[in-house]
């Protein structure tokens, strides 16, 4: 039991960094494609998203482990996680192309609303939507 309250702090607030950091380049990223700016070929800007989701997702399923709560047992970790998946869904939306202008930002918008209701379940540990 001492190993977990030593290392439950750790995790949680790295992987409450990661969360940051992952947002912050989902905004950085989204105004520089809309301003075409020539950083977006970098090929850093390109990889570092997908380094730090990763070990958003690792730090994710590390927490679900030491506190002994997981999808699909707990309807508040599976609502959460589905918000995860809107926001991803979302934030790839935002990113396209190959969509006008208007369609990207509220996709953009509609990405940060589930990262904020993900939090709000992450907090409070109440499903909304299931059960």
């Amino acid at each position: 039991m001492d190993t977990f309250y030593s290392l439950y702090p750790a995790v949680k607030h790295t992987h409450l960094l990661l969360i940051g950091i992952s947002v912050t380049l989902l905004l950085v990223r989204f105004f520089l494609k809309e301003r075409q700016s020539p950083l977006m070929t970098r090929k850093w800007l390109k990889i570092t998203p997908h380094v730090i989701d990763t070990f958003l997702l690792l730090s994710g399923l590390l927490l679900c482990v030491l506190i002994k709560q997981y999808p699909l047992m707990d309807p508040w970790l599976t609502e959460k996680i589905m918000a995860v998946f809107a926001y991803i869904l979302l934030a790839f939306m935002a990113m396209r192309s190959d969509r006008n202008r208007p369609f990207r930002g509220f996709a953009l918008i509609g990405a940060l609303g589930w990262i904020v209701y993900a939090g709000k379940l992450a907090h409070f540990k109440q499903a909304v939507l299931i059960g």
